[in-house]
């Protein structure tokens, strides 16, 4: 009896002592691993843009003058020389009882000076008429020798001066006239007065062929000199701007490929970068950050029946293709890490973590290159936490 009880007390001390060693001993640490592979990789910078037409043309008031209502609605189609609205010459003041007053009474003026000036006239012509007189008799003297050349030379020229005497004074009388008219005007074209006479109108037509993509004035009101009134370009010409970080426009080059994801339609669309723009721009970022972005322009290569629906301002998604291969190592961007100076992977190995340094090459959002440290098959930790380091023991979650 004693010797059962011996070997049962120490059967249930062995099993306390095994429990008591399993829980204290170090259990694997549960980590998520991805294989080695290889495969296409490429690097991009993604940002949203917007359409625009290429050549715009926006159409402003030649003169000023009062511009009739623009009857084409955005979207119509105009081709050259097409008129686009018209405009009408100024209207006149409207008198009030003091200003046509004031404008009867220069009336009155300019009819009296015109009298004045044909009196003058009738003053200068008899003056003439008696320098020429005395130019004829003076001429008949000195044929006869009562009278010496210098007395004939002064009668010449006093007929000269009195003829010119007239003349002026018969063109005082034309300018008397015409201010008369002037005067007698203000009266007539009046806005309160009705003229009945044909306006002479100014139009407005398109320089090229396209649609109008906005009427930045559409009632009839009076316009100055170079207001603008309406906007033309051709939807079939579009370009697409992309304002990207200036870090990233560095690496864009002129060629470069692009492609604009989600604009609407089911085709991926393919373009080409056509400028970078040199000057730079300061922009607020969503999260109030300010960031220098620089505009990237690129063209639509993509047959024009597949985008034929996206118009001036729509909004794409480019993806600018910086650099791409179909074949190379890569991982997943989580499972690399620094250590020191250098980057670190943990392989898993036998189940357990192993340190490998590596030589990482080109990086996407979320893949990279592998130059050196790593073979194909081999299985990589993604994202280890502080719990796994050289050697621990591992497993996969």
């Amino acid at each position: 009896m004693h010797a059962r009880r011996n070997i049962a007390i120490s059967a249930l001390g062995l099993i306390v002592l095994a429990a008591l060693v399993f829980g204290f001993m170090p259990r694997p640490v549960p980590v998520d691993t991805t294989t080695v592979g290889r495969g296409p990789l490429r690097v991009t910078v993604e940002e949203e843009g917007r359409t625009r037409v290429i050549d715009r043309y926006v159409l402003s008031a030649p003169v000023a003058g009062l511009a009739r209502r623009v009857e084409l609605d955005v979207g119509d189609q105009v081709h050259k020389g097409d008129v686009l609205l018209e405009l009408e010459p100024l209207p006149a003041e409207v008198l009030d009882p003091r200003s046509r007053a004031s404008a009867e009474e220069r009336v009155e003026a300019a009819s009296a000076a015109r009298q004045g000036a044909a009196q003058s006239v009738a003053a200068a012509r008899a003056d003439a008429q008696l320098a020429d007189h005395e130019q004829a008799r003076k001429e008949q003297l000195r044929a006869d020798g009562l009278i010496s050349e210098d007395e004939l030379d002064r009668a010449r020229a006093r007929a000269r001066v009195t003829a010119a005497n007239l003349r002026s004074a018969e063109f005082a009388v034309d300018v008397a006239q015409h201010e008369l008219e002037v005067a007698k005007t203000a009266l007539v074209f009046s806005t309160a007065a009705a003229t009945g006479q044909t306006l002479e109108m100014v139009p407005v037509r398109s320089p090229v062929v396209g649609r109008v993509l906005d009427i930045i004035r559409e009632s009839e009101g009076v316009v100055s000199p170079g207001q603008p009134l309406v906007e033309i370009g051709d939807p079939a010409a579009l370009e697409v701007e992309v304002d990207v970080l200036s870090a990233d426009a560095v690496r864009i080059t002129p060629g470069t490929k692009v492609e604009f994801h989600r604009w609407g339609g089911d085709d991926l669309l393919e373009g080409v970068v056509r400028v970078v723009e040199p000057r730079g721009f300061t922009k607020i970022s969503a999260l109030g950050v300010e960031e220098q972005r620089v505009l990237v322009i690129s063209d639509i290569v993509s047959p024009r029946k597949s985008w034929e629906r996206l118009g001036d301002g729509y909004r794409v998604e480019a993806e600018f293709v910086i650099w791409q291969e179909e074949d190379v190592l890569k991982i997943p961007a989580g499972a690399l890490f620094r250590q020191g100076d250098e980057w670190a992977v943990y392989v898993m190995d036998s189940g357990r973590a192993r340190l490998r340094g590596i030589k990482p090459g080109r990086r996407s959002g979320l893949e990279v290159q592998v130059l050196d440290g790593l073979e194909p098959g081999q299985t990589v930790i993604v994202h280890p936490g502080d719990d796994v380091n050289d050697g621990v023991r591992v497993r996969n979650r």
